[in-house]
C-alpha cells in the first residue's frame, strides 16, 4: 500500500488523523528538523530480524528512546537481534530505508513480521506519528486505532513497556 492507498485505507475505515507533509526525512536526526503538529509524539521504527533469518519484527518507539537489541531479546525471550537487510525490509513490508513504518505491516500477506509497540504510545493523549509507507509525511492517529487496525488485517501486536 503506498502513500495515497493508506489515505484511502484511513478513510475507508473511518479512521480520524493529521497529515503533516514534509521533505523526504532518512532518520529521526531529519524529523527533528521538521516542523510538526504533535511533537515528541512521533514514533521510530525499528526492523530487526533473528540471528537464524526465521523471524523479522517491527519495534515502535518514541522518536527520542533507544532500544536496546539485548534487552529486548531477554525480555521479549527472542534469539539474538539485528537490524534487517534492505531487501528484507522490501521483501517483507513493501517498504524502503528511510520509509519504515507500522503501515508496512498491512503489506505483509504472510502475517509473518511481529509488532511491538511501546505502550507509551497508549498514553498521554494516545496520538502517534507514522510515515504513510513514505517519508515525505507524517500521519498522526490514535495509537489505539493504528493497533485495532493492524489486528484487523492479521498482524500480531504486542503492546509492550520499551
Amino acid at each position: 500500500m503506498d502513500k495515497q492507498g493508506i489515505y484511502d485505507f484511513l478513510d475507508e475505515k473511518k479512521i480520524a488523523y493529521e497529515v503533516d507533509e514534509h521533505e523526504a526525512v532518512m532518520n529521526m536526526e531529519e524529523l527533528n528538523n521538521v516542523d510538526l503538529k504533535y511533537p515528541g509524539r512521533d514514533a521510530k521504527n525499528l526492523f530487526v530480524r533473528d540471528d537464524k533469518k526465521k523471524n523479522y519484527y517491527l519495534i515502535t518507539v518514541y522518536g527520542d528512546k533507544r532500544v536496546d537489541l539485548k534487552e529486548f531479546k531477554e525480555k521479549h525471550n527472542t534469539r539474538r537481534l539485528s537490524f534487517g537487510k534492505p531487501d528484507d525490509l522490501k521483501a517483507k513490508l513493501g517498504l524502503e530505508p528511510g520509509a519504515v513504518s507500522p503501515f508496512g505491516l498491512l503489506n505483509n500477506e504472510e502475517h509473518d513480521v511481529i509488532f511491538y509497540l511501546d505502550r507509551q504510545f497508549t498514553k498521554q493523549g494516545g496520538i502517534i506519528g507514522i510515515h504513510p509507507n513514505d517519508n515525505t509525511a507524517t500521519v498522526w492517529l490514535q495509537a489505539e486505532d493504528l493497533v485495532a487496525l493492524l489486528e484487523e488485517a492479521g498482524t500480531k501486536v504486542n503492546v509492550v513497556s520499551i
